[in-house]
């Protein structure tokens, strides 16, 4: 994150240049001021207790479920994310993954990457077409309504589940050919979609919300797509689901114990595994970094954060 580093070298930074372990942090956050943090810290209530100065946590992402929000909220630290900033690499990201899980892309490049004997044949490596297939959209916040408009775009009808109704305007103004964007429940949405895709925040209620229940819901034709958070799915149903063929194929980005990915997984060629690199572009990691360390500033000088959680 050098844009962040670089806005905050009037003052003592250290680490920064490297992932720093529990112990590390450990022994460094009693004397820190603000963290600039990101998903893979643990900030939990026992790491947080250690935190003596502690008066801002500038997380570079959207999300913050590695943060024990109560403890932070108790111990007077504002907790800040950077929402609104990278829901379009995210949902080209989790796009990416619909095509490549649905026409086989990853597949077939290893196929050719190996040597593998092939020739052009009317029946070689058949795929899933998205024109005219439902995708289902769990979360319809800016990442999932930005996924919704692309699936639209490729005509596409979409489903969503949420806990209220949305403008979905944008998503059916992008194409006049598909049937109207609607709100329905996620059993429904399980049952009637032909992609699933999660866009929802990792909370107990949405814990393991894709298990095994959920996926025999699903038909046996349909593909998971999860860029949101690991433990949303229950990794080991969900493995279980693809052996048997409970449903066709998965798009992951994000693991229930990153960085640790159950090993089935990564023996089926119907699983397209990234490393969670949802909002990976330089554009959008540098507006990232640079809000995070606004927010650092903002509270440090005794004002607002701008994007605070809590």
């Amino acid at each position: 994150m050098p844009e962040a580093l670089d806005r905050l070298s009037d003052h003592d930074v250290v680490g920064g240049d490297h992932f720093m372990d529990r112990a590390e942090l450990e022994s460094l956050i009693g004397d820190a001021d603000a963290l600039l943090t990101s998903l893979s810290d643990p900030l939990d209530a026992e790491m947080l207790a250690r935190a003596n100065r502690l008066k801002v946590i500038g997380q570079c992402a959207a999300g913050f479920n590695n943060i024990d929000l109560d403890a932070a909220t108790a111990r007077g630290i504002v907790v800040t994310t950077t929402p609104g900033v990278l829901h379009e690499a995210t949902a080209d990201l989790a796009f990416g993954l619909m095509l490549m899980v649905t026409r086989r892309l990853g597949e077939a490049e290893r196929l050719v990457r190996a040597g593998t004997p092939w020739r052009y044949d009317h029946t070689f490596m058949l795929g899933a077409g998205l024109q005219g297939a439902t995708l289902g959209i769990v979360g319809l916040g800016q990442i999932g309504e930005a996924m919704a408009r692309r699936g639209a775009a490729f005509g596409m009808d979409v489903v969503y589940d949420a806990r209220h109704d949305h403008d979905v305007s944008a998503i059916d103004a992008v194409n006049p050919h598909t049937a109207a964007t609607r709100r329905v429940d996620l059993q429904e949405l399980l049952a009637v979609s032909d992609v699933v895709s999660l866009h929802c925040p990792l909370t107990p209620r949405t814990a393991h919300l894709i298990d095994a229940d959920a996926l025999a819901t699903m038909k046996d034709s349909a593909f998971l797509i999860n860029t949101a958070r690991g433990g949303c799915v229950d990794e080991a149903a969900l493995a279980h689901a693809l052996q048997t063929g409970q449903i066709a194929g998965a798009g992951l980005d994000v693991y229930e114990h990153e960085p640790t990915i159950t090993p089935a997984l990564l023996e089926m060629d119907n699983v397209v595994a990234l490393p969670h690199i949802g909002s990976a572009t330089r554009q959008t990691r540098g507006v990232m970094s640079a809000l995070a360390a606004r927010n650092i500033l903002e509270v440090l000088a005794g004002r607002p954060a701008e994007t605070p959680v809590n």
